[in-house]
């Protein structure tokens, strides 16, 4: 089903509406083009959008799929009366019932982030991600006593992509820091995260799976060959062994997956608000 599109429409940033769209289209082995449309905040946006809406419905002779998270309600309407699209409203979905519910109105407020600058949660996640980035690939050791987590493994692991997400959806302070065959031969962990291995947490990956990785960035190099890969996993995992380290695999796990495990792990409070 390539020739369908799936739009995300919204008057803030458009990530709640393809987040959520996008957990739902993966029940459906499709792949549609996706096209995000954030900040729909006028009539004349939503009338522009509206056009392309039809446009696609046009040219692929089926009816664009449209997820919504609109506040405004004369937008809204606008968007649902001229478009060919199968619109659906993500918010009102739930708000209508919720407000029922709690016998009150909602304070149809556009946008996710109100008063940022005033927001203690916004100014941690600003934090954490300048300490991850400060502390991505083991660059340095300094202030690893200020880490919620540090996670180790071999390299390309996901210990990267995990640290940021980490940061910038939690609010956690992730280092991140390479085992390489050094560290193998001398059967230790390294001399700066000993005094910090309880706040180490290990990525592991299939041996097959690394080598394709690897072989991306070096092609045909030792680095990515299947036996070195094959060497360097199982001596990461039984260094993770013998220094008690808890581990899971990044092979078939989203970011997503491996970053609540992580958080239920070392932070269980991250995950109550």
């Amino acid at each position: 089903m390539a020739n369908r599109t799936v739009y995300f429409v919204s008057d803030g940033t458009g990530i709640t509406a393809e987040t959520f769209g996008n957990s739902i289209l993966a029940q459906f082995a499709i792949k549609p083009r996706h096209v995000r449309r954030p900040f729909i905040d006028s009539e004349d946006k939503v009338h522009q959008v509206v056009r392309e809406i039809n446009h696609s419905f046009d040219v692929e002779g089926r009816r664009p799929i449209v997820f919504v998270t609109l506040v405004n309600r004369e937008i809204l309407n606008i968007l649902k009366a001229s478009s060919r699209g199968m619109v659906l409203d993500m918010f009102n979905t739930f708000i209508e019932p919720l407000e029922a519910e709690f016998e009150m109105t909602s304070n149809h407020r556009v946008g996710r982030f109100p008063d940022i600058s005033k927001s203690q949660e916004y100014t941690d996640r600003i934090e954490a991600i300048n300490f991850s980035l400060a502390h991505d690939d083991g660059q340095s050791s300094k202030n690893l006593a200020e880490a919620d987590v540090i996670l180790v493994g071999v390299s390309r692991s996901g210990k990267t992509p995990t640290s940021l997400y980490l940061a910038m959806q939690h609010g956690i302070k992730a280092a991140n820091y390479p085992l390489i065959p050094e560290d193998f031969d001398r059967m230790v962990l390294p001399a700066g995260l000993a005094p910090h291995r309880r706040k180490c947490f290990g990525l592991t990956i299939a041996p097959e799976r690394l080598a394709e990785i690897r072989h991306e960035r070096r092609p045909n190099s030792p680095y990515s060959s299947i036996e070195n890969c094959r060497h360097e996993v199982s001596e990461a995992e039984a260094m993770m062994r013998r220094e008690g380290i808890a581990w899971l695999s990044s092979t078939h796990k989203s970011i997503e997956e491996i970053a609540t495990t992580i958080l239920r792990d070392i932070r269980p409070d991250r995950l109550m608000y």
